[in-house]
Protein backbone atom coordinates (compact mmCIF):
# COMPACT_ATOMS: atom_id res chain seq x y z
CA UNK A 1 0.00 0.00 0.00
CA UNK A 2 1.23 3.54 -0.73
CA UNK A 3 2.41 5.31 2.04
CA UNK A 4 0.37 8.25 2.88
CA UNK A 5 1.83 12.08 1.85
CA UNK A 6 2.12 13.19 5.91
CA UNK A 7 0.48 17.28 6.31
CA UNK A 8 0.59 19.78 9.26
CA UNK A 9 -2.02 22.27 8.68
CA UNK A 10 -0.82 25.72 9.99
CA UNK A 11 -3.98 28.67 10.38
CA UNK A 12 -4.77 30.86 13.10
CA UNK A 13 -8.57 30.34 12.86
CA UNK A 14 -9.62 27.19 13.97
CA UNK A 15 -12.25 27.42 11.41
CA UNK A 16 -10.01 27.22 8.61
CA UNK A 17 -8.37 24.70 10.35
CA UNK A 18 -11.18 22.40 10.36
CA UNK A 19 -11.99 23.23 6.63
CA UNK A 20 -8.89 22.70 5.59
CA UNK A 21 -8.09 19.63 7.28
CA UNK A 22 -11.64 18.18 6.47
CA UNK A 23 -11.29 18.95 2.72
CA UNK A 24 -7.46 17.40 2.01
CA UNK A 25 -8.42 14.42 3.62
CA UNK A 26 -11.12 13.53 1.20
CA UNK A 27 -7.99 12.34 -0.55
CA UNK A 28 -6.76 8.77 0.15
CA UNK A 29 -3.38 9.82 -0.26
CA UNK A 30 -3.02 12.34 2.47
CA UNK A 31 -2.93 12.52 5.82
CA UNK A 32 -3.21 15.56 8.30
CA UNK A 33 -0.36 14.59 11.26
CA UNK A 34 -2.15 17.92 12.88
CA UNK A 35 -2.98 21.84 12.94
CA UNK A 36 -0.90 24.51 14.30
CA UNK A 37 -2.82 27.84 15.76
CA UNK A 38 0.76 29.91 15.32
CA UNK A 39 4.29 29.90 14.36
CA UNK A 40 5.07 28.46 18.10
CA UNK A 41 2.65 25.70 18.00
CA UNK A 42 4.10 24.94 13.93
CA UNK A 43 7.35 24.65 15.00
CA UNK A 44 6.81 22.39 18.32
CA UNK A 45 4.69 19.87 15.76
CA UNK A 46 7.38 20.13 13.24
CA UNK A 47 9.59 18.68 15.00
CA UNK A 48 7.35 16.22 16.74
CA UNK A 49 5.65 15.03 13.46
CA UNK A 50 8.25 15.66 10.68
CA UNK A 51 5.18 16.53 8.33
CA UNK A 52 6.58 16.12 4.16
CA UNK A 53 4.19 19.16 3.27
CA UNK A 54 2.98 22.31 4.68
CA UNK A 55 -0.24 24.71 4.57
CA UNK A 56 0.34 27.56 5.94
CA UNK A 57 -1.55 30.81 6.80
CA UNK A 58 0.09 34.17 6.35
CA UNK A 59 -2.08 36.97 8.74
CA UNK A 60 -1.22 34.86 12.20
CA UNK A 61 -0.27 36.73 15.82
CA UNK A 62 3.46 37.07 17.31
CA UNK A 63 5.62 35.60 14.47
CA UNK A 64 3.28 35.48 10.61
CA UNK A 65 3.73 33.25 7.95
CA UNK A 66 6.15 34.70 6.54
CA UNK A 67 8.96 35.49 9.06
CA UNK A 68 8.19 31.67 10.14
CA UNK A 69 8.94 30.56 6.56
CA UNK A 70 12.24 32.46 6.41
CA UNK A 71 13.06 30.90 9.33
CA UNK A 72 12.05 27.74 8.78
CA UNK A 73 13.34 27.54 4.88
CA UNK A 74 16.88 28.63 6.48
CA UNK A 75 17.07 26.26 9.01
CA UNK A 76 14.64 22.87 8.16
CA UNK A 77 13.28 23.14 4.84
CA UNK A 78 9.54 21.56 4.15
CA UNK A 79 7.60 21.87 0.81
CA UNK A 80 5.07 24.78 2.02
CA UNK A 81 1.79 25.79 0.49
CA UNK A 82 0.27 29.13 1.29
CA UNK A 83 -3.43 29.73 1.83
CA UNK A 84 -3.94 33.18 1.69
CA UNK A 85 -6.26 36.12 0.01
CA UNK A 86 -5.15 37.50 -3.23
CA UNK A 87 -2.60 39.98 -2.45
CA UNK A 88 1.23 40.97 -2.64
CA UNK A 89 1.94 39.15 0.66
CA UNK A 90 1.95 35.64 -1.43
CA UNK A 91 4.79 36.62 -4.12
CA UNK A 92 6.31 37.92 -0.46
CA UNK A 93 6.22 34.19 0.70
CA UNK A 94 7.39 32.75 -2.42
CA UNK A 95 10.09 34.82 -2.19
CA UNK A 96 10.86 33.42 1.17
CA UNK A 97 10.38 30.19 -0.22
CA UNK A 98 6.73 29.04 -0.38
CA UNK A 99 6.58 26.86 -3.44
CA UNK A 100 2.61 27.15 -4.31
CA UNK A 101 -0.25 29.37 -3.09
CA UNK A 102 -4.13 28.04 -3.02
CA UNK A 103 -6.64 30.92 -2.79
CA UNK A 104 -8.77 30.74 0.73
CA UNK A 105 -11.96 29.14 -0.01
CA UNK A 106 -15.21 31.12 -0.41
CA UNK A 107 -18.36 29.22 0.56
CA UNK A 108 -19.27 28.98 -2.93
CA UNK A 109 -15.72 27.19 -3.89
CA UNK A 110 -14.99 24.59 -1.81
CA UNK A 111 -15.33 22.17 -4.30
CA UNK A 112 -12.97 23.64 -6.58
CA UNK A 113 -10.29 24.50 -3.41
CA UNK A 114 -10.59 20.91 -2.19
CA UNK A 115 -9.45 20.25 -5.89
CA UNK A 116 -6.64 22.17 -6.29
CA UNK A 117 -5.12 21.98 -2.81
CA UNK A 118 -4.77 18.29 -3.02
CA UNK A 119 -3.03 18.90 -6.40
CA UNK A 120 -0.99 20.99 -4.95
CA UNK A 121 -0.03 18.94 -2.19
CA UNK A 122 0.83 15.78 -4.47
CA UNK A 123 3.10 17.89 -6.42
CA UNK A 124 4.83 19.75 -3.35
CA UNK A 125 4.90 16.05 -1.70
CA UNK A 126 7.69 15.72 -4.40
CA UNK A 127 9.68 19.35 -4.89
CA UNK A 128 13.01 19.81 -3.77
CA UNK A 129 13.46 22.31 -1.30
CA UNK A 130 17.02 23.72 0.09
CA UNK A 131 18.15 25.50 3.13
CA UNK A 132 18.20 29.46 1.86
CA UNK A 133 19.92 31.79 3.58
CA UNK A 134 17.81 34.79 2.85
CA UNK A 135 15.00 35.73 0.82
CA UNK A 136 15.46 37.47 -2.77
CA UNK A 137 15.08 41.26 -2.87
CA UNK A 138 15.17 42.93 -6.26
CA UNK A 139 14.43 46.44 -7.21
CA UNK A 140 13.68 47.65 -11.16
CA UNK A 141 16.68 49.40 -10.51
CA UNK A 142 18.89 46.51 -9.37
CA UNK A 143 17.52 44.16 -12.26
CA UNK A 144 18.17 46.94 -15.13
CA UNK A 145 21.62 46.96 -13.87
CA UNK A 146 21.82 43.32 -13.95
CA UNK A 147 20.20 42.88 -17.17
CA UNK A 148 22.86 45.25 -18.40
CA UNK A 149 25.65 42.32 -17.87
CA UNK A 150 23.83 40.13 -20.42
CA UNK A 151 23.80 43.64 -22.72
CA UNK A 152 21.74 43.58 -25.98
CA UNK A 153 24.58 44.79 -27.51
CA UNK A 154 24.99 43.29 -31.36
CA UNK A 155 21.20 42.08 -30.79
CA UNK A 156 18.97 42.33 -33.74
CA UNK A 157 15.02 41.57 -33.65
CA UNK A 158 13.23 40.53 -36.45
CA UNK A 159 9.80 41.62 -36.63
CA UNK A 160 8.52 37.88 -37.07
CA UNK A 161 10.58 36.71 -33.54
CA UNK A 162 9.02 35.73 -30.70
CA UNK A 163 10.14 34.13 -27.37
CA UNK A 164 7.85 31.29 -25.09
CA UNK A 165 7.71 30.27 -21.34
CA UNK A 166 6.16 27.68 -19.74
CA UNK A 167 6.08 26.92 -15.82
CA UNK A 168 3.98 25.26 -13.03
CA UNK A 169 5.27 24.67 -9.87
CA UNK A 170 8.16 26.74 -8.77
CA UNK A 171 7.42 28.89 -11.70
CA UNK A 172 6.68 31.88 -10.05
CA UNK A 173 10.09 32.56 -8.89
CA UNK A 174 11.56 31.06 -11.80
CA UNK A 175 9.70 33.23 -14.41
CA UNK A 176 10.98 35.55 -12.36
CA UNK A 177 14.45 34.99 -12.30
CA UNK A 178 14.51 34.30 -15.98
CA UNK A 179 12.73 38.03 -16.80
CA UNK A 180 14.96 39.80 -14.57
CA UNK A 181 18.08 39.49 -16.13
CA UNK A 182 16.93 40.18 -19.65
CA UNK A 183 17.20 43.46 -21.09
CA UNK A 184 14.78 45.93 -22.51
CA UNK A 185 14.38 46.10 -26.52
CA UNK A 186 14.29 42.04 -27.15
CA UNK A 187 10.97 40.47 -29.09
CA UNK A 188 8.09 40.10 -27.67
CA UNK A 189 7.86 37.36 -24.89
CA UNK A 190 4.45 35.24 -24.18
CA UNK A 191 4.22 33.15 -20.69
CA UNK A 192 2.03 30.36 -19.33
CA UNK A 193 2.69 30.18 -15.54
CA UNK A 194 0.16 27.66 -14.20
CA UNK A 195 -1.73 29.60 -11.92
CA UNK A 196 -5.41 30.32 -10.51
CA UNK A 197 -7.62 33.37 -12.13
CA UNK A 198 -6.86 35.97 -9.58
CA UNK A 199 -3.09 36.11 -8.87
CA UNK A 200 -2.30 36.49 -12.47
CA UNK A 201 -3.11 40.49 -12.30
CA UNK A 202 -1.04 40.33 -9.21
CA UNK A 203 1.83 38.32 -10.51
CA UNK A 204 2.41 40.34 -13.43
CA UNK A 205 2.12 44.28 -11.61
CA UNK A 206 4.85 42.78 -9.16
CA UNK A 207 7.17 41.37 -12.27
CA UNK A 208 6.58 44.72 -13.80
CA UNK A 209 8.18 46.55 -11.00
CA UNK A 210 11.05 44.23 -10.90
CA UNK A 211 11.77 43.79 -14.24
CA UNK A 212 13.48 46.44 -17.03
CA UNK A 213 11.44 44.69 -19.73
CA UNK A 214 7.35 45.62 -19.14
CA UNK A 215 5.28 42.74 -17.95
CA UNK A 216 1.22 42.95 -18.31
CA UNK A 217 -1.46 40.35 -18.15
CA UNK A 218 -2.40 39.53 -21.58
CA UNK A 219 -6.15 40.61 -23.30
CA UNK A 220 -7.34 39.09 -25.88
CA UNK A 221 -6.58 40.94 -29.06
CA UNK A 222 -3.81 42.82 -27.60
CA UNK A 223 -0.43 43.23 -30.15
CA UNK A 224 2.59 42.35 -29.51
CA UNK A 225 5.41 44.36 -29.29
CA UNK A 226 9.32 44.31 -28.66
CA UNK A 227 10.33 44.80 -25.00
CA UNK A 228 7.41 43.37 -23.61
CA UNK A 229 6.00 40.11 -21.66
CA UNK A 230 2.55 38.86 -21.54
CA UNK A 231 1.34 36.47 -19.18
CA UNK A 232 -1.73 34.36 -20.05
CA UNK A 233 -4.41 35.11 -17.39
CA UNK A 234 -5.70 32.21 -15.15
CA UNK A 235 -8.37 30.43 -15.82
CA UNK A 236 -8.42 31.37 -19.53
CA UNK A 237 -6.12 29.91 -22.63
CA UNK A 238 -3.96 32.23 -24.17
CA UNK A 239 -2.59 31.90 -27.92
CA UNK A 240 -0.89 34.05 -30.73
CA UNK A 241 -2.49 34.24 -34.14
CA UNK A 242 -0.57 35.88 -37.06
CA UNK A 243 -3.32 38.75 -38.25
CA UNK A 244 -1.74 39.66 -41.45
CA UNK A 245 1.87 39.48 -40.00
CA UNK A 246 1.28 40.98 -36.84
CA UNK A 247 0.96 38.84 -34.04
CA UNK A 248 -1.99 39.21 -31.20
CA UNK A 249 -3.37 37.38 -28.51
CA UNK A 250 -6.54 35.61 -28.14
CA UNK A 251 -7.56 34.26 -25.06
CA UNK A 252 -10.40 32.12 -24.46
CA UNK A 253 -12.94 30.60 -22.09
CA UNK A 254 -12.72 27.10 -22.78
CA UNK A 255 -11.69 23.78 -21.79
CA UNK A 256 -8.01 22.94 -19.76
CA UNK A 257 -5.67 21.11 -22.29
CA UNK A 258 -3.16 19.00 -20.74
CA UNK A 259 -5.05 19.05 -18.23
CA UNK A 260 -4.78 22.58 -17.49
CA UNK A 261 -6.05 26.09 -18.03
CA UNK A 262 -4.34 28.12 -19.08
CA UNK A 263 -2.36 25.78 -20.60
CA UNK A 264 1.49 25.84 -21.89
CA UNK A 265 0.63 23.49 -24.53
CA UNK A 266 -2.00 25.23 -25.98
CA UNK A 267 0.42 28.68 -25.90
CA UNK A 268 3.48 26.84 -27.33
CA UNK A 269 0.91 24.83 -29.81
CA UNK A 270 0.13 28.19 -31.01
CA UNK A 271 3.34 29.62 -31.31
CA UNK A 272 4.70 26.79 -33.25
CA UNK A 273 1.61 26.94 -35.96
CA UNK A 274 1.26 31.29 -36.00
CA UNK A 275 4.92 32.30 -35.65
CA UNK A 276 7.13 32.55 -38.89
CA UNK A 277 10.29 34.10 -37.88
CA UNK A 278 12.66 32.64 -35.18
CA UNK A 279 10.81 31.26 -31.98
CA UNK A 280 12.71 30.74 -28.75
CA UNK A 281 11.08 28.53 -26.02
CA UNK A 282 11.73 27.77 -22.78
CA UNK A 283 9.71 25.06 -20.44
CA UNK A 284 10.74 25.29 -16.78
CA UNK A 285 10.08 24.00 -13.54
CA UNK A 286 6.67 22.09 -12.53
CA UNK A 287 5.12 18.89 -12.37
CA UNK A 288 2.72 16.63 -15.52
CA UNK A 289 3.88 16.89 -19.18
CA UNK A 290 2.10 19.94 -20.11
CA UNK A 291 4.20 21.93 -23.02
CA UNK A 292 6.47 19.23 -24.01
CA UNK A 293 4.27 18.24 -26.64
CA UNK A 294 4.15 21.91 -27.77
CA UNK A 295 7.94 22.45 -27.34
CA UNK A 296 8.04 19.28 -29.37
CA UNK A 297 6.01 20.94 -32.11
CA UNK A 298 8.41 24.10 -32.16
CA UNK A 299 11.35 22.48 -32.26
CA UNK A 300 9.99 20.19 -35.22
CA UNK A 301 9.14 23.90 -36.78
CA UNK A 302 12.78 24.99 -36.23
CA UNK A 303 12.41 26.74 -32.89
CA UNK A 304 15.74 26.82 -30.62
CA UNK A 305 13.90 25.13 -27.53
CA UNK A 306 15.74 25.37 -23.96
CA UNK A 307 14.40 23.01 -20.75
CA UNK A 308 15.83 23.99 -17.77
CA UNK A 309 18.04 21.35 -16.09
CA UNK A 310 16.66 19.00 -12.98
CA UNK A 311 19.46 20.04 -9.95
CA UNK A 312 18.15 23.33 -10.37
CA UNK A 313 13.65 22.61 -11.24
CA UNK A 314 11.81 22.89 -7.78
CA UNK A 315 9.98 19.85 -9.66
CA UNK A 316 11.70 17.97 -12.62
CA UNK A 317 8.38 17.09 -14.11
CA UNK A 318 7.76 19.32 -17.51
CA UNK A 319 11.26 19.52 -18.62
CA UNK A 320 12.09 15.95 -18.55
CA UNK A 321 9.11 14.73 -19.72
CA UNK A 322 9.77 17.29 -22.79
CA UNK A 323 13.75 16.27 -22.68
CA UNK A 324 12.22 12.49 -23.16
CA UNK A 325 10.09 13.03 -26.24
CA UNK A 326 13.28 14.95 -27.81
CA UNK A 327 11.55 18.39 -28.05
CA UNK A 328 14.53 20.19 -25.64
CA UNK A 329 17.16 21.00 -27.85
CA UNK A 330 19.13 23.05 -24.80
CA UNK A 331 19.02 21.56 -20.83
CA UNK A 332 20.82 24.43 -18.82
CA UNK A 333 20.71 25.18 -15.17
CA UNK A 334 18.09 28.56 -14.48
CA UNK A 335 20.23 30.77 -14.39
CA UNK A 336 22.15 30.66 -17.30
CA UNK A 337 18.73 30.61 -19.61
CA UNK A 338 18.43 34.35 -20.05
CA UNK A 339 22.22 34.25 -21.52
CA UNK A 340 21.39 31.25 -23.51
CA UNK A 341 18.39 33.60 -24.76
CA UNK A 342 20.48 36.23 -25.40
CA UNK A 343 23.01 34.37 -26.75
CA UNK A 344 21.20 33.11 -29.45
CA UNK A 345 19.36 36.08 -30.39
CA UNK A 346 22.99 37.61 -30.94
CA UNK A 347 24.32 34.88 -33.14
CA UNK A 348 21.35 35.45 -35.06
CA UNK A 349 22.78 38.69 -36.32
CA UNK A 350 25.87 37.03 -37.97
CA UNK A 351 23.97 34.32 -39.38
CA UNK A 352 25.01 31.69 -37.42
Amino acid sequence: MKEKIKVLVIDDSPMFRKIISSNIETSDEIEVLGTARDSYEARDKIKKLKPQVLTLDIEMPGIDGIEFLKILMSQLPIPTIVISTCNDRCFEAINAGAIAFVEKPKSNNMDSFSVELISKIKEASRAKVYKRRAPLQTTKTQTTTNSNLLSNSGIIKGNNDLIAIGASMGGVEAVSRVLRRLPTGLPPIVITQHMPPVFTKKYSERLDKECAIRIVEGKDGDILKSGYAYLAPGGKQMGVVNSSGVYKLVIKDTEKVSGHCPSVDYLFDSVAKEVKGEIIAVILTGMGSDGAKGLLNIRKKGGFTIGQNKETCVVYGMPMVANKIGAVLKEAPLDSIPEIILNKLKKKKVGI
